[in-house]
């Protein structure tokens, strides 16, 4: 998978998976990850599904619905990527914190639905919930920061609160944070996210 690899600082901290939206690359997310965790090491990833010329992690039959078979696939490409990552790079793998926007966050939230390691902990901004029907594993006292818009034209309220009720089920510890917006980010979530980071990896 095309990916950006810059190494933090900071050796003990996690390093940061950023995952970018729709149309979206590996850079993308790279000044929002010097927002919220300046000294972390980055792992930038382009996802390998195009949509007219658009990169994207999975495909999706139309607008909210996803293909379902593909995001499994996916999902796993992701997670073996990662693996191999922190062997080519000398990360340590059980210390890996996703940033992801929008289809980012959506299959960051995958990678929770399907691993019990595969994130030790996750922001995601703008996500909705990746499948249904799915047997989640115990993410036991996994923090994740949810950040959403209450006028988000492309995700319901009802839609991130399933997915965070999901998470709560299988024991993670979810953070909501709530903006007036809409789909785009907004400095207010960014702002709570950094604080978010540094109560639950800044020790």
């Amino acid at each position: 998978m095309e990916h950006v690899y810059i190494e933090g600082k900071d050796k003990h901290a996690p390093t940061l998976l950023l995952l970018h939206g729709t149309g979206g690359n590996e850079r993308d997310l790279l000044p929002l990850a010097d927002m919220i965790a300046p000294s972390a090491s980055i792992l930038g990833v382009r996802g390998n599904v195009s949509e007219n010329g658009m990169p994207r992690f999975f495909r999706r039959l139309r607008e909210g619905v996803f293909d379902e078979e593909d995001l499994k696939y996916r999902t796993n490409e992701l997670k073996v990527f990662i693996d191999e990552m922190a062997s080519k790079y000398g990360f340590a793998r059980d210390n890996v914190v996703a940033i992801g926007y929008s289809n980012g966050a959506n299959i960051a939230a995958s990678l929770m639905y399907h691993y019990e390691d595969a994130l030790a902990g996750a922001m995601l901004f703008h996500a909705m919930v990746p499948l249904r029907d799915v047997q989640l594993p115990d993410l036991e006292g996994t923090p994740v920061f949810i950040g959403a818009g209450e006028n988000d034209p492309l995700i319901p309220m009802d839609e991130t609160k399933e997915l965070a009720e999901a998470l709560r089920n299988v024991n993670a510890d979810v953070t909501e944070f709530w903006t007036k917006g809409g789909h785009q980010l907004m400095r207010e979530e960014i702002d709570e996210a950094k604080s978010w980071y540094a109560a639950n990896f800044q020790k």
